[in-house]
């Protein structure tokens, strides 16, 4: 392990994010803690002995406070892991106007990485994705009907659409910002057991998916310290040494068969441009 490193994550109340927070501040790293429940968080931090915050990333403006508080608070930011993320299955909107799985999943870790995007950039910072298996299984993004208001709301197609996003964005984030020593990477931590991640969905499918104790035999879940493994390796490794930025990572390993969809960079880049219009005009409701 190389010096101490500040880094935030979020999701970090429980499962993955937890674990991980707990890992790394073994290590010695100081681990921010984000979080949306006040007593969960509050007690990984104190478990750990370190700072936290909190969000609920279905408000954009909590997420804009947290931008402003993590750089006020902070003068680098080494790693930032977007882990925060959940399946929704009711179609009812954010108090932004948009899709909750959409506004969870992709457009509030986007904002957030954007608002902090000098400090990153200043710190040569690695920004960290949990994503899902091949980076979503669907076969379209209609960049126009990124709330699925035209399609229809299929929860599993929606948030295959999200995790997709995730690595289209951590692509994007490479090829914009990599000259300016920024770093990124997307990984894929696996089925894990013992999580609230499939609590809040309305889809019997799902609810079976993420949370049956016969699925999570079916599919040889792990524990969440195995989902947390790649973040805290990612996190403690260096970009070009340890692993390659841009890329998607299964069991520590880049090359993993990936949706086409995730390599298209036309598609990266209308997302990116698509997600910034999307914030602008919901700043002005």
């Amino acid at each position: 392990m190389g010096s101490q490193k500040v880094i935030v994550i979020t999701g970090a109340s429980d499962g993955i994010g937890a674990a991980a927070a707990r890992e790394l501040a073994k290590r010695g790293h100081h681990v921010v803690v984000v979080g949306r429940s006040p007593e969960k968080t509050a007690a990984v931090a104190r478990e750990i002995g370190t700072d936290h915050f909190l969000a609920d990333f279905t408000r954009l403006d909590d997420v804009r406070r947290l931008a402003r508080d993590l750089d006020a608070a902070y003068p680098r930011i080494d790693v930032l892991a977007n882990n925060a993320g959940r399946p929704f299955g009711d179609p009812a909107k954010t108090v932004d106007g948009f899709e909750q799985t959409f506004q969870v999943n992709h457009l509030a870790g986007f904002l957030l990485t954007t608002l902090l995007m000098d400090k990153l950039v200043a710190s040569e910072a690695s920004v960290i994705q949990t994503t899902t298996l091949h980076g979503g299984n669907v076969k379209t993004l209609d960049l126009d009907d990124l709330d699925f208001d035209r399609a229809g709301l299929e929860p599993i197609k929606a948030y295959n659409a999200v995790k997709l996003e995730n690595v289209l964005f951590t692509k994007e984030l490479d090829r914009r910002y990599r000259a300016q020593g920024l770093s990124s990477a997307a990984f894929y931590p696996g089925i894990i057991a013992g999580t609230a991640f499939g609590s809040e969905t309305t889809s019997p499918l799902f609810k079976f998916l993420t949370g049956s104790k016969l699925a999570m035999r079916l599919f040889r879940a792990g524990t969440p310290a195995d989902g947390a493994d790649q973040l805290v390796w990612l996190a403690e490794g260096r970009p070009g040494v340890d692993w390659e930025s841009g890329e998607f990572y299964v069991k520590r390993r880049a090359g993993t068969r990936l949706n086409p969809l995730a390599t298209d960079a036309a598609l990266a880049a209308g997302l990116w441009e698509k997600s910034e219009e999307l914030l602008a005009t919901a700043a002005t409701r």
